[in-house]
């Protein structure tokens, strides 16, 4: 495979991608490969590895990308539509191991929808996999993660910065009645006001519901607790039981200068309703939460 250094934006720029693996013994952990171009132009590449309890910010002199076919190379790992293969050595981190994936599962369309033609908007939202299977393992400072028969989820961010005030869950989950949703809400400025705005697509027994902004949702309420969005007679509710949160650097101007937390494994119950019919209800201990707001 050959690989290329992005050249394409001069900044200040980021583009990122999550890709969160979870096995059925409830172990997960995240990575997020990112490169950015700050005010003055200097470019540098980024890697951080998320456990259930602790995460690690590594540094690297540049990334290389390529999007025909998706892969992505920073130091001595790649990451890629059909897997990713890890090598970090670095003081109190030790990450070796290889997964491949299965079939990604995307979204029809672009979650962002007209959105995405928005001159000036801060960061762009795409969704790569709702959910994939996963086998291999990896040994993360002498522990075995065995991902085995897990599942994986793949989305990716670009732009400029984070918005100042966001919301943001994901979660995926087998059995029965297995399912995967991811739900962002945000505080967007414009060139002239600000306005905020949703994004939400839920994969329930083999049909995409979507709801954002642009279909005429509405938010209902948005706390550090979670969320309520409806949009016609469809009504969704995140609540937030339990978070361990981590922190995460996040994007400022194209610097990667912004203390985020995010809790890997939060535990969030889910309600769906269409109408007075309950589509499901789904309490997952496996979910990925947000709530940031810039001070």
């Amino acid at each position: 495979m050959r690989f290329f250094r992005s050249t394409r934006e001069t900044g200040p720029y980021f583009e990122g991608w999550y890709f969160k693996h979870q096995n059925r013994q409830g172990q997960i952990l995240a990575l997020i490969p990112a490169f950015h171009t700050d005010r003055e132009g200097r470019r540098t590449a980024s890697l951080q590895v998320i456990s259930g309890d602790r995460s690690w910010w590594l540094e690297y002199p540049e990334a290389q990308v390529s999007r025909q076919p998706f892969q992505v190379q920073i130091g001595r790992c790649c990451f890629g539509s059909h897997g990713m293969e890890l090598q970090i050595r670095r003081e109190g981190l030790s990450l070796q191991g290889a997964l491949q994936y299965g079939p990604f599962t995307p979204l029809r369309s672009d979650i962002m929808g007209p959105f995405r033609f928005f001159a000036g908007m801060q960061c762009s939202h795409g969704v790569i996999s709702m959910g994939h299977s996963l086998s291999g393992t990896l040994e993360l400072n002498g522990e075995r993660l065995d991902f085995t028969g897990g599942t994986g989820y793949i989305e990716t961010d670009r732009g400029r910065s984070f918005p100042n005030k966001y919301l943001w869950t994901q979660c995926v989950w087998d059995g029965a009645e297995q399912g995967s949703l991811m739900l962002a809400i945000a505080a967007i400025p414009l060139p002239v006001g600000s306005f905020t705005g949703c994004i939400c697509s839920v994969l329930y027994q083999g049909r995409e519901y979507r709801l954002a902004t642009y279909r005429g949702a509405r938010i209902e309420a948005w706390s550090p607790s979670g969320a309520a969005i409806r949009q016609g007679r469809y009504r969704l509710e995140a609540e937030l039981l339990n978070e361990q949160r981590q922190p995460l650097r996040a994007p400022v101007e194209g610097s990667m200068e912004r203390t985020i937390h995010e809790s890997l494994r939060a535990e969030v119950h889910c309600r769906f309703r269409q109408g007075n019919r309950l589509l499901f209800q789904h309490t997952d201990p496996c979910a990925s939460f947000e709530y940031s707001r810039a001070d």
